[in-house]
């Protein structure tokens, strides 16, 4: 069978698994426990396929091993905060009281199962670019896999501050909100080396058409660019609606979100402030 559409058949079951079981068990976070096991079963596809094939599968391996290594960061960090003993996020539920029965139903099936599911086989897909165009291994992949292992570093840090704050808030010792360690640099740098992460990947896609005489227009620039852009899309709208309830909960989150940027890491806003009055 293709490996395109092999993957997409594993994508449709897996998505009517979310679905089904959703609906039995009344918990709309089976979604958020395949996020970070599917994308590495997609992976792999393509790259045992250039392996059978014969062809030069160097690139789609080192793909392959770096979506390994990403869902196996993903898969421990959610596991050791509860979401696979059946805790449901707590924004799902949050949405499921502002709206009616039937409304959430359909939100579940359309965008909690069918567009995230769906853009977990978009991330992937210049794994499909790799295979279609298997060039050889170019300095540029090396360079895009070390910056994709070193977003995955940044990642497992900030997730470990992370971790450490909250544990240090359920002994009592701590309170509010995390902004210490990368978190004084942004609000979500977690989220932010995700992101970079899968345009990382892409950037690893597209090496492979240029290096196989592709231009700009279908190479560097390819459809599979689709998926790291829904992604950030939906990063910035799910940051939007956590950073509303965290601002609801804790007054002091307004003066934090003005001086401290959302995703990129950068300087506090009124730090960068004083070097440009003392650079004048």
């Amino acid at each position: 069978m293709d490996p395109l559409t092999l993957t997409i058949l594993v994508a449709a079951c897996a998505s009517a698994a979310c679905w089904l079981l959703s609906l039995f068990t009344r918990d709309t976070s089976w979604v958020d426990r395949a996020w970070s096991i599917v994308p590495v079963v997609y992976v792999w596809i393509f790259a045992v396929e250039a392996l059978a094939s014969g062809i030069d599968a160097t690139r789609l391996v080192i793909m392959a091993l770096l979506a390994t290594a990403w869902g196996a960061r993903l898969t421990f960090n959610f596991a050791r905060k509860g979401g696979y003993t059946g805790t449901e996020d707590y924004r799902w539920a949050i949405l499921r009281g502002r709206m009616r029965p039937w409304q959430f139903q359909v939100f579940n099936l359309l965008f909690i199962i069918g567009f995230q599911m769906t853009l977990l086989v978009l991330i992937t897909l210049p794994a499909h670019v790799a295979l279609q165009h298997p060039a050889p291994f170019t300095a540029w992949d090396a360079v895009f896999t070390v910056l994709f292992l070193a977003l995955l570093i940044g990642e497992t840090i900030a997730d470990q501050q992370q971790w450490n704050f909250h544990r240090r808030k359920a002994a009592g010792e701590a309170s509010g909100f995390l902004t210490a360690g990368l978190f004084r640099y942004s609000r979500h740098p977690n989220f932010f080396f995700e992101q970079a992460q899968w345009w990382v990947f892409y950037a690893i896609g597209a090496t492979a058409a240029v290096a196989s005489g592709i231009g700009i227009l279908g190479g560097a620039l390819n459809w599979t660019i689709i998926g790291p852009l829904l992604l950030t899309a939906l990063f910035i709208g799910s940051t939007i609606f956590t950073e509303s309830i965290s601002a609801s909960r804790y007054p002091e989150y307004t003066e934090y979100r003005r001086t401290t940027s959302m995703l990129v890491p950068l300087p506090p806003r009124a730090a960068r402030q004083r070097e440009r009055r003392s650079a004048g």
